[in-house]
């Protein structure tokens, strides 16, 4: 009969060894390059360490996890902001060349009509889906949007998302876990 004390597995403790800090640096990193225009799994390695930061032997916090990943959708969209602006168009040729799926001409051309009708509002709302979140800084930077304009709404939407997800994913793991531990095997 199970008691919901067992210790865990292998993957647990390979989990629960990971410094805290090593955690908070991955997921602000792999979210800057994600931002940068780089489809990685930013949003994963978000919610993988939100659901962590519910295990309490693992020693995450879950408001570091949200300004790490904050800070990460920031740095990584201004610095695509900047490299769209330098490269813009010859950028976007090649990328779509070499990655068909995400930025082929059709999925550009769409972002760029909804950043050229809803300007910082798509920058702002882009955070929130996947092939916005990818293209937004580039996008913004090779359009020639005011970089004052495009930094208030990517640190606003990068802030909100962050923290977003971050609280849900961990307010659901808390409960579910509450929820477990009533239950007798």
């Amino acid at each position: 009969m199970r008691t919901g004390k067992e210790e865990p597995g292998l993957v647990g403790h390979l989990l629960q060894s990971i410094p805290p800090m090593v955690v908070y640096l991955i997921v602000g990193l792999v979210i800057m390059v994600e931002s940068l225009g780089i489809p990685v799994p930013g949003e994963i390695a978000l919610v993988t360490a939100a659901v962590l930061a519910t295990q309490h032997k693992a020693g995450l916090s879950p408001a570091w996890i949200a300004a790490c990943a904050s800070a990460g959708a920031i740095i990584g969209d201004s610095i695509g902001f900047l490299i769209g602006r330098r490269f813009g168009e010859s950028l976007f040729g090649r990328l779509g060349r070499r990655f068909p799926r995400h930025f082929g001409p059709g999925h550009v051309a769409l972002a760029e009509r909804v950043f050229t009708r809803y300007g910082v509002w798509a920058v702002f709302f882009g955070r929130f889906i996947a092939l916005l979140r990818i293209l937004a800084g580039p996008l913004a930077g090779s359009l020639r949007m005011p970089y004052g304009r495009f930094l208030a709404a990517n640190a606003s939407g990068g802030i909100i998302w962050a923290t977003g997800i971050t609280y849900l994913i961990w307010f659901l793991g808390v409960a579910a876990e509450k929820w477990m531990s009533r239950l007798s095997w």
